[in-house]
C-alpha cells in the first residue's frame, strides 16, 4: 500500500465492489477470499448456521478503510467490527480482513456480551444521553482559541450566523462581506480522517450519528458554495496559529477579487 493513502481518499478499487456486482459474484468473490463457502459459516446461538461476509467501507471524507462482518440473524442483517484494511486492492482487503476474521474467532456462536451492530434504529440510552449533554454545540475550547487568534489579525466577523439566511446551517466563524463561512469541527462528532475511530460500545447508534453529520458536513459544503461561499473546515486538533493564518489568508484574498470586480463594473459603467 502506497503511504499517501494516509494523506488521500483510497481509490475505490481498494474496497468498493465493482458497478453491477451480481449476487452470484459476490458470494464467489468472497468464497475466494475466505478461502471456500465453509469458512464463511458462523453459528449462532441456537446452532444454526450461516454464511457471513465482509464489507469494506470508507467514511465519506475518510482516508481509512474499515472491515465489517455482516450476516443475518432473527430477521436483522448484523455487522461486527473487524478492524482496518490497508492493501491495494479490493481482493487482498477482503483475504485480510478474513484472516482476521479467523484469528479472532469471529465466526464463533453469537454472544450478547459482544458488540455487534444491528442495522436497524436504535433507542438513545441514558449513557449516550449523558455523553452528547456533556459535549458542546458550540463555544468549545478550540473555537475559542481560534476566534481569538483571528481576532488579534484584525479580522472582524460573526459568530454562530447563517451564511444563507433561507438554509438552516450554521458556521461558526461568518465573514458576511467576503462570504467565507468557518466551520471548527470536533475529531470525533466529525469524523476526523486521522483521529478517529468508530465506537465499541453502543456502535450501532455512534457509528450511524457519525455517518450523518459526514453526510451533512457534505450537503452543507455544497450548498454554500453554490450560493457563492467559501467554505473553510478546521480540525480541531490543527495548530490554531495556522488555521488563523490560512482564514486571514482567504479572506483577505475574497474582499481583494471582490473590490476589483466592483471596480470594473465602474470603470465600464457609462
Amino acid at each position: 500500500m502506497s503511504a499517501s493513502w494516509r494523506e488521500s481518499r483510497p481509490p475505490e478499487s481498494a474496497w468498493k465492489a465493482p458497478k453491477g456486482q451480481s449476487k452470484a459474484d459476490s458470494q464467489r468473490e468472497q468464497d475466494l477470499a475466505a478461502g471456500g463457502r465453509t469458512a464463511r459459516v458462523k453459528t449462532l446461538v441456537d446452532g444454526r448456521a450461516v454464511s457471513a461476509s465482509v464489507c469494506l467501507r470508507v467514511q465519506p471524507t475518510g482516508r481509512r478503510i474499515y472491515a465489517y462482518l455482516r450476516w443475518f440473524e432473527e430477521r436483522h442483517t448484523r455487522e461486527r467490527y473487524i478492524g482496518e484494511v490497508e492493501e491495494s486492492t479490493r481482493m487482498k482487503n477482503l483475504v485480510a480482513a478474513w484472516r482476521m476474521v479467523e484469528e479472532r474467532r469471529l465466526l464463533g456462536q453469537s454472544d450478547a456480551s459482544r458488540p455487534t451492530r444491528v442495522l436497524r434504529p436504535a433507542p438513545v440510552s441514558e449513557n449516550t444521553r449523558t455523553i452528547m449533554r456533556a459535549n458542546k454545540s458550540k463555544d468549545t475550547k478550540p473555537e475559542r482559541l481560534l476566534r481569538s487568534a483571528v481576532h488579534a489579525r484584525g479580522l472582524r466577523y460573526r459568530i454562530h450566523h447563517r451564511p444563507v439566511t433561507d438554509l438552516r446551517r450554521t458556521a461558526d466563524l461568518v465573514f458576511t462581506r467576503a462570504k467565507v463561512a468557518v466551520f471548527v469541527d470536533g475529531c470525533f462528532w466529525h469524523g476526523c480522517p486521522e483521529h478517529y475511530r468508530p465506537a465499541q460500545r453502543n456502535s450501532e447508534f455512534w457509528n450511524t450519528k457519525i455517518e450523518t453529520n459526514m453526510r451533512r458536513d457534505s450537503d452543507t459544503r455544497q450548498k454554500l458554495e453554490d450560493a457563492g461561499w467559501l467554505v473553510i473546515r478546521v480540525w480541531e486538533h490543527e495548530p490554531v496559529e495556522a488555521a488563523a493564518d490560512l482564514i486571514l489568508e482567504r479572506v483577505d484574498a475574497r474582499r481583494t477579487a471582490a473590490e476589483s470586480a466592483r471596480a470594473d463594473e465602474s470603470r465600464q459603467s457609462p
